[in-house]
């Protein structure tokens, strides 16, 4: 497993009974966490004193429930990028922390690889991805079908000192969006996605990830350059292991252009335990 243990503002707690104690920043959230079915017993104080407490609904979705008033929202900070956090309606706070260890590994393939990189973010979110790959360098399309979540990014880039960076930031489904940028001949050195779980196709049609990851790879590789550096594709799906989406990179990747494939999970490490909570999983082609 591959852990994002080089934060200095973000702390996982404790995890225990479907749940996660968090420290971002100087505030503290429970929120759930269905992986966590371990029951351990909860000697930290701050699991009945945390700052917000995310609760379920049996009929589906949830609500916060805070012990004092928070900002509408704050900032914390991983090396040089800046991020705005704030509580959601569905638990999220705009932030994938364990994303960080991906943030490292593209940003060092960027500053290693001694010549211009064109990357492209899809299903981008709140811009971690982005704005690691603009600080190290490369010029970036974001493509996101939400308004509210580019926007979100755009300010993030504004936190991190990035605005002036060569980023394209882009509303649009992104199946449509990649289909008009393979007529258009436009060609990117590296492709990042994070589709969801579940989605809804062009036409209204419901789909599931796993039943559509090998034709959304296939299309995505349509708009890499001849010297393709790397294509990560990340995935919270239950159903969809490190080693499918690796295998399926190294059907549609590394037969034509060679390279090597990983795949694993992801996490973040658990302070009260010194062990690691799977958040994820992600497969990375590379040259």
């Amino acid at each position: 497993m591959r852990t994002a243990d080089k934060w200095k503002e973000y702390f996982l707690l404790d995890t225990s009974d479907g749940e996660k104690l968090e420290k971002w920043g100087d505030i503290s959230l429970v929120r759930p966490d269905p992986q966590i079915i371990w029951k351990t017993e909860r000697t930290d104080r701050l699991w009945e004193t945390a700052d917000g407490h995310y609760h379920r609904s049996d009929k589906g979705g949830g609500q916060w429930e805070f012990r004092r008033k928070l900002p509408g929202a704050w900032n914390i900070s991983y090396r040089e990028l800046t991020f705005n956090i704030r509580p959601t309606g569905f638990k999220h706070t705009g932030l994938f922390p364990e994303q960080a260890v991906n943030w490292d590994f593209m940003a060092e393939k960027i500053k290693s690889a001694g010549r211009e990189i064109n990357v492209l973010n899809l299903f981008a979110y709140t811009g971690g991805a982005t704005l690691a790959c603009a600080a190290a360098g490369a010029s970036v399309c974001h493509v996101d079908a939400s308004k509210g979540m580019v926007q979100w990014a755009r300010d993030n880039a504004a936190a991190s000192g990035l605005t002036e960076k060569p980023i394209r930031w882009i509303v649009d489904d992104c199946e449509k969006f990649i289909a008009r940028e393979i007529r258009r001949g436009r060609k990117y050195d590296a492709v990042i996605m994070d589709p969801p779980s579940y989605g809804r196709g062009p036409g209204g049609e419901v789909w599931k990830l796993e039943d559509c990851v090998y034709d959304l790879v296939k299309l995505c590789s349509g708009v890499l350059s001849d010297k393709p550096l790397f294509f990560l594709i990340n995935s919270y799906t239950t159903g969809l292991s490190p080693s499918v989406m690796g295998y399926i990179l190294g059907t549609v990747l590394a037969e034509k252009y060679g390279g090597s494939v990983t795949f694993d999970e992801i996490g973040l490490p658990v302070q009260s335990t010194g062990m690691t909570l799977p958040c994820g999983s992600t497969a990375i082609w590379q040259k």
